[in-house]
């Protein structure tokens, strides 16, 4: 690690410390980081920063589980199994706080294209585009005006609708690394077809990451269609 990555982890891990201690004392935040509150409050108010050990724990241990437990509280469930976490897609300061704990957490190599699917993907992969420096690709399902050449993906579903998105030939080159993003993973279609597009582009695949996984059905999918880690911060039945 370099003086440069070393200072960005020291800086996420402060990040992460200020964001749980909106809703806890020191002595709370003690014992959810089993460190000692005065250490703590010398980190939050930035009188010193963390060594690269202790950042590194902080990002990838108790950030993951700190940020679980935020998705779980503001995510929910109907009946039916349908997900409502527009309180999560649309808060671009949590989002910026997930990309530094995933990419330290499951250990993803570093992408040149973050590709995700519009909508609710964007927010999600502008926050992993920034954590890596990376550009910010998005399939839609529909062609935009001026373009010419796409690349296109396209399945049926179990219900008979056909699913198709479609990516600018020009944002996926061959040979580039990429990561997809997706907000949700249930059935594992979009990520399977996104996948698919990254294939059609010759680019080479480090990961595939999602907020939230409902069942096991999509990541199972997604691990059968991709070598590389396929992991979401949390899920749900």
């Amino acid at each position: 690690m370099n003086r440069a990555e070393k200072a960005a982890l020291q800086l996420q891990a402060v990040a992460v410390l200020r964001a749980l201690k909106e809703s806890r004392t020191y002595d709370e935040l003690s014992v959810v980081t089993n460190l000692p509150a005065g250490d703590l409050n010398r980190y939050v108010n930035g009188h010193v920063l963390p060594g690269a050990d202790r950042a590194e724990r902080i990002v990838s241990d108790v950030g993951r589980e700190a940020l679980a437990d935020e998705l779980r509280a503001r995510v929910s469930v109907d009946d039916e199994g349908y997900v409502d976490n527009s309180d999560v897609v649309f808060d671009q300061s949590l989002l910026d706080l997930v990309a530094p704990v995933a990419a330290t957490s499951v250990g993803f190599d570093r992408p040149d294209v973050v590709l995700t699917a519009a909508t609710d993907g964007i927010t999600l992969g502008a926050a992993m585009a920034s954590e890596f420096d990376a550009t910010l690709a998005y399939a839609k399902k529909s062609k935009e005006t001026a373009v010419e050449e796409f690349i296109e993906s396209r399945q049926r579903l179990a219900s008979g609708i056909e699913l198709t998105y479609y990516l600018p030939e020009a944002a996926l080159s061959a040979g580039e690394s990429v990561l997809i993003v997706d907000d949700l993973i249930r059935s594992g279609e979009t990520q399977e077809l996104l996948l698919d597009i990254a294939t059609q582009a010759e680019a080479d695949v480090v990961g595939v990451f999602t907020l939230i996984a409902v069942g096991d059905d999509g990541l199972a999918r997604a691990r059968r269609a991709t070598d590389a880690p396929v992991d979401a911060l949390v899920a749900f039945e």
